[in-house]
C-alpha cells in the first residue's frame, strides 16, 4: 500500500509534469489551429511535427494525435503517400492502445486517477478511426490505387458496423472490474460504485447535462459522410448485384437518418434502381458528385461541477461534495451557405447539408458517457482519500497541501483531432459533354473552373476550414483508374 507521504509526492511530481505537458499541448494546438484556419497547411504540419531519434521506430501510441493531424495535412497538400504512411502509423497507435500490456495499463491508470486523463496516451474515438480509413481511401483514390481504396472503404464500413458492440463491451468491462473490486473489499471501488448509483449524484449530473436520451444524436452510431462515400464508391465500382446491394444499403441508411435531404434520397434511389435492375447502367449519364467539408469541427471544453460522493469513514458512509471535471463538445464556426457547380447551359447543382460532425461526436459521447463519469468519480474519490490520509499524517498543513493539489490536477482531457469539418455537404450533377464545370463559392462567386475527365463516375472533393482559407479541390475518378487533379481556389 502506498504511504500517504509517498502518494502526495507522486501527485506533486505528476502535477508538475501534467502542467508542463498540458501547456505544451495547448500551445501546439494553438499554433496548428492558427495556421490551419488560414489554409497554411505546411505551417500547420510543422506545428504537429515531432523529433524522432535516428534508427528508432516511431511510437505511434505516444504520437497518435500528432499523426492524425499530420495525415490530413499531407492529404490536403497533395502528398498522398505521406498521408497514408501517417494514417497507417495512427492506426498502429490505435491498435497498441487497445492491446496495451497490463503494466502499461496499470501505470497509465494510476497516473490518470492520481492526476487526470491527460496523462494517458491519447485514445482515438471510434468516429475518428472510421474517418482515418475514409481519408486513406480517398488518398488511395487520388493516387489511382483502386484496390487499396476498396479495402479502406470496407474497413471504414466494418468499424461502423462493429461500433455498437465495441461500446457495449467497453462499458461492460469497466463495470465488471469495478463490481469485482468492490466485492473483494476494495474500499475505493466500493465508494465509486456507491457514488455512481446514488440518486443525489445522478440528479447533479442530470441538472448539468440533461438526460442523454434528449441529446441531439443519431439513433445508432454512424459517421454519415463515411457511409455515404462507401455507398457511392461501391455504386461506381459494382462488379455485380452484391456490390449494388452494398451500395444501396449504405446510401439508404444515410438517407433514412436525414429524411429531409433530397440529395441523399436521390442517391439511395439510384443505387436501389441499379440493384433491382429498374435503372440501366448503360442509360445512366456520367455522374459527378461534389462533397464539401465545411468549417471547423467541434472541440472539447471543460465543464466543472460539484457532485455528492459517498465516502467511507470506518464503517459509515458519509456524503461529501467534491468537484469533477468533464469534457463536453463546443461547436466552432462553419462557412455560411453552400457551394455549387454550374455548366455552360446554366444548370447549377447546389450542395446540401448531409451530416454534422457535432452530432457524430455526441452520439459517441452518449455511448461512452458512463465510462467518462466513472473515471472522473474514481479520480475524485482517490484524491478525497488522499486528502484525508494527508490530514491524518500531517495535520491541517497536509490537508491544505493535498487540497491545493487536488484543485490543480482536476482537469478534463480536452485533446481531440482538430482537422475535421463542422459538417459535410453533397450534390450530384450529370457530367457536361465538354467536361467543364464552374465551382461557385458560398456567395455565388466563381472560385475556379473544373475540367472533369471523360469517365463514368467522378468525385469532386472540396475542403475549406474557413472563408479566409482557399478551398482545396481534388477531382477523383471514383473507379480509381487515373490519378486525381489537385487545385486550390481561389488561386
Amino acid at each position: 500500500m502506498i504511504k500517504p507521504w509517498c502518494a502526495v509526492f507522486v501527485v506533486v511530481a505528476a502535477a508538475m509534469l501534467s502542467g508542463c505537458s498540458t501547456a505544451q499541448h495547448r500551445d501546439q494546438l494553438a499554433l496548428f489551429n492558427s495556421a490551419y484556419a488560414a489554409g497554411d497547411y505546411d505551417s500547420a504540419l510543422k506545428a504537429v511535427s515531432f523529433s524522432q531519434p535516428e534508427n528508432k521506430p516511431v511510437d505511434p501510441g505516444a504520437h497518435l494525435l500528432e499523426l492524425l493531424h499530420q495525415g490530413e495535412m499531407y492529404r490536403l497538400t497533395d502528398r498522398n503517400s505521406e498521408s497514408v504512411k501517417a494514417y497507417d502509423l495512427a492506426e498502429d497507435g490505435m491498435k497498441n492502445l487497445d492491446t496495451a500490456g497490463l503494466f502499461e495499463n496499470t501505470v497509465e491508470g494510476l497516473m490518470a486517477v492520481m492526476v487526470n486523463d491527460s496523462e494517458r496516451d491519447y485514445k482515438a474515438l471510434m468516429s475518428e478511426a472510421v474517418l482515418v480509413n475514409t481519408y486513406k481511401a480517398l488518398a488511395f483514390l487520388a493516387e489511382g490505387n483502386n484496390d487499396y481504396a476498396r479495402v479502406e472503404f470496407n474497413r471504414a464500413n466494418d468499424r461502423t458496423r462493429r461500433a455498437v458492440e465495441f461500446f457495449r463491451k467497453e462499458i461492460a468491462e469497466q463495470q465488471a472490474v469495478l463490481k469485482s473490486e468492490a466485492q473483494s473489499g476494495n474500499r475505493k471501488a466500493s465508494m465509486v460504485q456507491s457514488s455512481l448509483g446514488s440518486r443525489e449524484f445522478q440528479s447533479a449530473v442530470h441538472n448539468r447535462y440533461g438526460s442523454s436520451s434528449t441529446w441531439s444524436v443519431f439513433p445508432e452510431f454512424i459517421v454519415p459522410a463515411s457511409t455515404w462515400l462507401h455507398g457511392i464508391y461501391f455504386l461506381a465500382n459494382a462488379e455485380g448485384g452484391a456490390d449494388y446491394e452494398r451500395a444501396a444499403t449504405s446510401l439508404k441508411r444515410v438517407a433514412e437518418i436525414s429524411p429531409q435531404s433530397a440529395a441523399l434520397r436521390a442517391d439511395a434511389d439510384l443505387a436501389t434502381g441499379l440493384a433491382s435492375g429498374t435503372q440501366s447502367l448503360a442509360a445512366l449519364p456520367s455522374q459527378v458528385w461534389v462533397v464539401y467539408e465545411n468549417g471547423l469541427g467541434p472541440v472539447l471544453r471543460e465543464s466543472r461541477l460539484d457532485v455528492p460522493l459517498i465516502l467511507l469513514h470506518g464503517n459509515q458512509q458519509v456524503p461529501a461534495y467534491f468537484g469533477i471535471a468533464l469534457p463536453e463538445y463546443a461547436e466552432r464556426p462553419a462557412i455560411p451557405g453552400s457551394i455549387g457547380v454550374s455548366d455552360a447551359s446554366g444548370q447549377v447543382a447546389t450542395t446540401e447539408r448531409i451530416s454534422d460532425m457535432g452530432k457524430v461526436f455526441r452520439t459517441e459521447m452518449k455511448e461512452r458517457f458512463p465510462w467518462v463519469l466513472a473515471r472522473a468519480v474514481t479520480s475524485a474519490i482517490g484524491k478525497a482519500v488522499l486528502q484525508k490520509e494527508a490530514a491524518d499524517q500531517f495535520g491541517p498543513i497536509g490537508q491544505l497541501f493535498a487540497t491545493v493539489l487536488t484543485v490543480a490536477t482536476t482537469q478534463a482531457d480536452l485533446r481531440s483531432w482538430q482537422a475535421l469539418p463542422n459538417h459535410w455537404q453533397a450534390a450530384r450533377i450529370d457530367r457536361p459533354d465538354d467536361g467543364r464545370l464552374t465551382l461557385l463559392g458560398h456567395r455565388g462567386e466563381v472560385l475556379g473552373n473544373l475540367d472533369v475527365p471523360q469517365q463514368p463516375f467522378t468525385l469532386v472533393y472540396v475542403k475549406r476550414p474557413t472563408a479566409q482559407a482557399p478551398a482545396t479541390v481534388i477531382i477523383m475518378d471514383l473507379q480509381g483508374k487515373t490519378n486525381a487533379t489537385f487545385a486550390r481556389f481561389p488561386e
